[in-house]
């Protein structure tokens, strides 16, 4: 049950206490995309997420979309300048190993900021990054990701 458990938790991502992050820390932020940043429908990145996204990398964090979805999802956010990684295959361990390599990441200053156990916490947690879990923004999900919604919902409750 560890494994399921997040180290923070928070309404969504513009309520996640960054100070405090950086205060452990934590310097550089992967977030999952759908239903974390932009709703699961949603084809474009808005204007409130650029500019969070560029307040951080101003108050020295690296932010990095580490998400599932495939390449052409992404688009729309490496052309706003976003760094992105498609087709994360999370929550499996070489997955974020493979983005922590890449990047010069250190398990003790990553943390992953996402809407689902089963993907982001497990993931992060299984590396030992810290993980974040925010409320979902829309019901509408990926079908698979709407069977293990009702898991999630049923260990939350818990």
């Amino acid at each position: 049950m560890n494994l399921l458990t997040p180290d923070y938790t928070y309404s969504n991502i513009y309520k996640v206490d960054y100070t405090m992050l950086k205060k452990k820390g934590i310097k550089y932020l992967l977030f999952d995309l759908d239903n974390t940043c932009i709703g699961y429908k949603e084809k474009e990145p808005n204007d409130k997420l650029i500019h969070h996204f560029h307040t951080l990398e101003k108050d020295g964090f690296m932010v990095i979309i580490f998400s599932n979805a495939r390449k052409k999802r992404l688009e729309p956010f490496v052309k706003k300048g976003i760094i992105c990684n498609h087709f994360s295959k999370k929550p499996l361990k070489w997955s974020f190993k493979k983005i922590m390599k890449k990047y010069s990441l250190s398990k003790e200053e990553t943390c992953i900021i996402g809407d689902q156990l089963f993907t982001d916490v497990l993931g992060g947690n299984r590396v030992g990054i810290k993980t974040c879990l925010v409320e979902p923004l829309t019901k509408e999900d990926f079908i698979v990701t709407k069977i293990f919604r009702k898991l999630e919902n049923k260990i939350l409750k818990r």
